[in-house]
């Protein structure tokens, strides 16, 4: 799935909703350290200092998610467009197997329309899994099957346990938003203030507990319309749980009518670049590459990028066949980078995915990753895709793979964001990731928080540096960034820790121990290209 997995935090069950400090910068993530005071990526000043008056060779960057909305303002000037392929005329053109391809292509869209929601992967595995062992005990299973009976038996305690905890808290919002809904309705266009929700007198089994919730939420600052917002988003949170991610009777893959058995298909999918909801793959594509310095909305990390959209990813978790396939398409029509923000707990087939990973090696194009938004070590727990392309110890790590931290602006102990994932060995390097300002749907801009905004800030250095010095191969580009990042001589909170929980010193987090920083990059490109 998109990693967008953050706990649902505006609005608190027993308590109120959560009011937001005083926010950062809309540009924070540009700014620098010595010069600004916030540990940015020092973007701004790599191009006054560094960059000024030089020339790039241009940069295709795919960006494999939920689809970009290629018509925004600040993006339609900036977006791949496959030359070879004549648009609209329902030939491939440049025989490359795709069909009007003219910004890139979709791998979960068809015929039959376009793949909004899906499973996650444990549920897709437990499907699998049933029809293969059903109600079989462990003694009736073979030997060669334990291991798979194994997972089976972890993952539909996994998936029935999501399903307890979302089906009452869906009722719960549920019924709050109704009870919302009815005092709206009661007021009639009078102020909404303790005394005067109080002085409806709703009454009813339960409805006096509810009340007194989203009186305290009044009371707290959060207008009526504001609540009833965010309890539809809880509604519709729960509700996509139970009625998607975990419903085993939920399959939408014929409406891409491929074969799904055959991982090497080639071909599959239409070329429509938006799909249900863009808005993810938008934020991501304007951290990379919104046209800079057009005096509208916000700037990209690099200046001579053309963005390419492949669009792989649902409102559920991705399969790693239109990952394999998403990988090889961005590799074979020229991308150099790849950005990938998305990731799941479990793998269908991740050998594929290891052959797409080496294959982009060979090609010589860096492949960047979210690390996940879990507060998870992923030393110790899995997360997929990763660089790691061999199972048996000693395991291989892909030379031309980033996996990305998400740092907060907030600093000191609460440098790295709280909800990110971390690992001393699978986690290479954080960036800015939490209230990233970007380009959204709709031709508008947002600020939302996730290691899937961290990544993309990585992705448009990693731009810069191969569109300015050419001559560097993926693996270069990989060691600079790290080499060069800043380090924090600061102890931290770990991840999903609270003020007074456990702490860490910063650099334990992360391979490199630090944070992506352009211009410390760029100075060392240049010398090492002297």
């Amino acid at each position: 799935m998109k990693i967008k997995n953050l706990a649902l935090s505006a609005l608190f069950i027993a308590g109120s909703i959560a009011l937001s400090a005083q926010g950062p910068a809309e540009n924070w993530h540009h700014l620098d350290k010595a010069k600004d005071g916030v540990q940015g990526m020092s973007t701004i000043k790599a191009y006054d200092e560094l960059l000024k008056g030089k020339t790039s060779q241009t940069v295709i960057v795919a960006v494999i998610d939920s689809g970009i909305e290629e018509v925004h303002d600040d993006l339609k000037n900036v977006m791949w467009v496959n030359e070879d392929e004549i648009p609209g005329n329902g030939i491939d053109d440049d025989k490359n197997g795709y069909i009007d391809d003219i910004h890139g292509w979709n791998f979960i869209g068809g015929a039959n329309g376009e793949v909004g929601h899906d499973n996650l992967e444990a549920t897709r595995l437990l499907r699998k899994y049933t029809a293969q062992f059903g109600d079989m005990t462990k003694e009736q299973v073979s030997k060669k099957d334990m291991a798979d009976f194994e997972r089976y038996q972890k993952i539909k305690g996994e998936v029935e346990e999501a399903i307890a905890n979302a089906s009452p808290m869906r009722e719960r919002y549920t019924e709050i938003l109704r009870v919302t809904n009815l005092i709206i309705e009661r007021l009639d266009g009078k102020e909404a203030t303790v005394e005067n929700i109080e002085a409806l007198g709703l009454v009813g089994e339960g409805v006096e507990e509810t009340v007194a919730i989203i009186s305290r939420n009044v009371g707290a600052g959060a207008s009526l319309e504001a609540l009833a917002e965010n309890l539809q988003g809880g509604v519709d949170y729960f509700g996509g749980q139970l009625d998607y991610y975990y419903n085993t009777d939920f399959d939408p893959r014929y409406i891409v009518g491929d074969d799904y058995s055959n991982p090497k298909e080639k071909g599959y999918g239409n070329n429509t670049y938006e799909g249900p909801d863009a808005s993810h793959g938008t934020h991501v594509g304007g951290i990379i590459g919104a046209e800079r310095n057009n005096g509208i909305g916000m700037d990209g990390v690099a200046d001579n990028v053309r963005i390419m959209t492949i669009r792989a990813v649902p409102d559920g978790d991705e399969r790693d066949k239109d990952v394999a396939a998403a990988i090889r398409y961005a590799v074979d029509n020229g991308a150099t980078v790849v950005n990938m923000s998305f990731g799941k707990g479990y793998s269908w087939d991740k050998e594929i995915v290891n052959k797409a990973v080496k294959y982009a090696m060979k090609k010589d194009v860096l492949l960047v990753h979210a690390a996940g938004n879990s507060s998870q070590d992923n030393d110790v727990a899995d997360n997929f895709p990763n660089d790691s392309y061999k199972t048996k110890k000693p395991a291989l790590k892909a030379s031309n793979w980033l996996e990305i931290g998400a740092l907060d602006w907030k600093g000191e102990a609460k440098s790295p964001a709280r909800f990110s994932n971390y690992g001393a060995n699978n986690v290479d390097v954080f960036a800015p990731g939490v209230d990233i300002y970007a380009t959204w749907v709709d031709n508008g801009y947002k600020a939302i928080s996730g290691t899937s905004m961290a990544s993309p800030a990585c992705a448009g250095v990693a731009a810069v540096l191969r569109g300015y010095f050419p001559s560097l191969s993926a693996e270069d580009v990989r060691e600079i960034i790290m080499e060069s990042s800043a380090k924090l001589d600061l102890e931290v909170l770990v991840p999903g820790e609270s003020d007074g929980g456990k702490t860490v010193p910063f650099a334990d987090l992360s391979v490199s121990g630090g944070v992506v920083n352009m211009y410390n990059a760029v100075q060392m490109a240049m010398e090492r290209t002297k």
